[in-house]
């Protein structure tokens, strides 16, 4: 099960979080979402366990649990949507090299 863990302190490791989730079970992947220009932590990550009764025991004991100076929000994370389709979209610059046309 893949589990999200929002409200994260920048001061949390990824070990930090292997060692807190540990203690209800296996984890096999830890994640701290960085932002990619400044390497900074976006505040939120997920944690993988294979065993779904730990991983549901690990939300119960985790959700509102203080890691760091802060309340964490611990829940079972949802796929991303499928609309999105981990498509990037706007930006871009128009055909025609931004030229001003004259009529």
């Amino acid at each position: 099960m893949n589990i999200y863990v929002g409200n994260l302190s920048s001061e949390v490791t990824n070990d930090d979080l292997q060692k807190a989730f540990e203690a209800y079970g296996r984890v096999v992947s830890v994640n701290i979402i960085k932002d990619k220009f400044s390497g900074r932590s976006r505040g939120f990550g997920f944690v993988g366990m294979p065993n779904n009764s730990e991983a549901q025991a690990a939300i119960a004991g985790m959700n509102g649990q203080t890691l760091r100076g802060k309340e964490l929000a611990v829940n079972e994370a949802r796929p991303r949507s499928a609309s999105s389709g981990g498509k990037k979209f706007g930006g871009g610059r128009k055909q025609g090299g931004g030229r001003r046309r004259s009529w």
